[in-house]
């Protein structure tokens, strides 16, 4: 007797639209936190570059995406 072990459990058919929405809304977060970081300092300008600040928050969000994008696909 052989079992398709690929095929989706009926619980994650439940949960994934749900999983999509939360990792969009993430992200969306993330941006405006992003947003936020360079405007700050635009506004401050002693505190550090805006671009370097504003490369260095989304590239943590990146990562922090993969990990999370990662974690849905198990």
């Amino acid at each position: 007797m052989t079992t398709d072990t690929d095929a989706p459990r009926p619980e994650d058919r439940d949960h994934r639209e749900l999983r999509l929405v939360v990792l969009l809304l993430a992200l969306l977060v993330g941006l405006l936190i992003t947003g936020a970081a360079v405007y700050l300092t635009r506004v401050h300008p002693a505190l550090a570059q805006p671009l370097g600040v504003g490369a260095a928050v989304m590239s943590a969000l990146a990562a922090i995406a993969g990990v999370v994008a990662r974690v849905i696909r198990r």
